[in-house]
């Protein structure tokens, strides 16, 4: 069961409802899943149609991302279940805000993953003011958290979650975890409708960083959350000694969150990069 130290909520990152009762068997608890197209073409599922040469339509692929996010939501009916739009970086905002409405409307709790763009930041704006709930992904600076906070200012906590990635961060020897430990600071005195939530986990050392670090949520495959459940669970304080590998450190930015969010600067590559590979996944399990 979840230990009663343990105050980060603990999502489960994958595309796969067994994954999902796994987790539950092994925790005892879940808080929440995340998906995204990268995930959805992981699944077995899709892996076994795909492999058969039978590829999907444009509307058959949304049917099963329903099919799989209604599977997930059943499993957790008191948790979240993030579910991710197509868009690539030059997506405009009626078709994007378009997709995130429908998708809201198929689980009842459902936060819909959007890009941090122009376009994914308006459209965050505009789901809030229709009560929505929205994790805005890829994130790899303050300066984009900073833009998530005041994009959707009017929220309450638990309608928005920001994703930093730290293991793609430490692809180019930046250490991940800082921005992590940068976000919640930046955060802890805000009004608290934005939540930090740790994506990108590579392993338990990070999983255990993000917990004595202050990450609100932690999103992590389930062969961490096997690795944690091995080891009892264990919550670690601040004392946690998280290796850093020789990575370069990442600087703690004085930012005003409350400044209208387009006066941020939100470009970075790794956002685009991202971007293109959700898209390319995505895109080999449709038919031409």
């Amino acid at each position: 069961m979840k230990p009663t130290n343990l105050h980060t909520k603990i999502f489960l990152d994958s595309g796969d409802p067994k994954d999902t009762k796994t987790a539950l068997e092994l925790l005892g608890f879940l808080d929440g899943q995340t998906t995204n197209p990268s995930l959805i073409a992981k699944n077995p599922e899709a892996q076994a149609r795909l492999a058969a040469g039978n590829k999907f339509s444009k509307d058959e692929v949304y049917v099963f991302y329903k099919k799989i996010v209604t599977e997930i939501s059943d499993l957790i009916p008191t948790g979240s279940v993030s579910i991710e739009v197509y868009a690539g970086k030059e997506t405009p905002v009626e078709p994007m805000f378009a997709q995130a409405k429908e998708m809201f409307t198929w689980i009842p709790n459902a936060h819909i993953k959007l890009p941090i763009t122009k376009a994914g930041l308006a459209v965050a704006e505009m789901a809030i003011q229709e009560k929505m709930r929205v994790n805005l992904t890829l994130c790899f600076n303050q300066e984009q958290a900073g833009a998530v906070y005041a994009s959707t200012k009017g929220a309450v906590k638990g309608q928005v979650f920001v994703s930093p990635f730290i293991g793609r961060l430490d692809d180019i020897k930046l250490n991940g975890m800082d921005l992590i430990k940068n976000i919640s600071q930046m955060f802890s005195s805000s009004d608290g409708h934005t939540e930090n939530l740790a994506a990108s986990i590579r392993s338990l050392d990070h999983f255990l960083a993000c917990i004595a670090y202050g990450a609100d949520i932690i999103t992590a495959p389930l062969t961490i959350l096997q690795e944690w459940a091995d080891k009892g669970m264990p919550v670690p304080d601040q004392t946690y000694q998280y290796d850093t590998k020789d990575m370069e450190p990442i600087a703690y930015q004085e930012l005003d969150i409350n400044q209208p969010w387009k006066n941020f600067a939100l470009y970075h590559s790794l956002t685009d990069r991202g971007l293109a590979k959700f898209s390319a996944d995505w895109n080999t399990m449709i038919a031409d």
